[in-house]
């Protein structure tokens, strides 16, 4: 039988985690955004082989998505884009954690809880980047290709050809239904 417990945090809570953000980003520095990234990927490794519980495994995913967006060169995330990504990021770059990651199931609470503060503030980069892998997935299935192969000259390729079949459909309905405008068509070719 599962537990449920909700946490709200209060505006003082808010801004508490928004001045560790603000520490972890000045202790950042001059990190680049492979070495935020690789932090964070530590990070989910830790957890990972920590077994933590299932709360938490639920926001490391979300963190995995917001680590991938920033290298997936398929997405080609502008660079003022990838630089409020790696923002969010640097908390996890920073060893100083609210609360020390090797204390028995609340160890990555603080993370936790970090990563559903970027997620609200990255809501909509993630989800067109979740969107745009969907669709990259689905379409590299459909060519029998590895997704991360399927570059932006296919995608591109696909909806234009999408595109135009749509546009040949509807053309066609016009001129069969009778609503094409008149008998017949008014370009002609010989």
């Amino acid at each position: 039988m599962g537990l449920s417990i909700n946490i709200e945090l209060s505006d003082n809570d808010l801004d508490h985690f928004q001045e560790v953000l603000k520490r972890a980003q000045e202790a950042a520095g001059s990190k680049s955004s492979r070495e935020i990234t690789e932090a964070a990927t530590r990070l989910l490794g830790d957890a990972h082989s920590s077994h933590a519980p299932e709360f938490i495994s639920e926001r490391l995913a979300k963190l995995e998505s917001l680590i991938s967006m920033v290298h997936d060169e398929g997405w080609g995330l502008p660079e003022d884009e990838k630089a409020r990504v790696l923002t969010a990021l640097t908390y996890f770059a920073d060893p100083k954690d609210v609360i020390p990651d090797h204390v028995p199931v609340v160890g990555y609470l603080d993370d936790a809880i970090m990563i559903e503060l970027c997620v609200r503030e990255l809501k909509h980069e993630l989800e067109s980047y979740l969107d745009f892998v969907s669709f990259r997935t689905n379409e590299a299935a459909e060519r029998g290709l590895d997704p991360v192969t399927l570059g932006r000259a296919e995608w591109l390729e696909d909806r234009r050809q999408e595109l135009q079949d749509r546009m040949r459909r509807r053309r066609d309905r016009d001129r069969y239904s009778g609503s094409g405008g008149g008998g017949g068509s008014f370009f002609k070719f010989r």
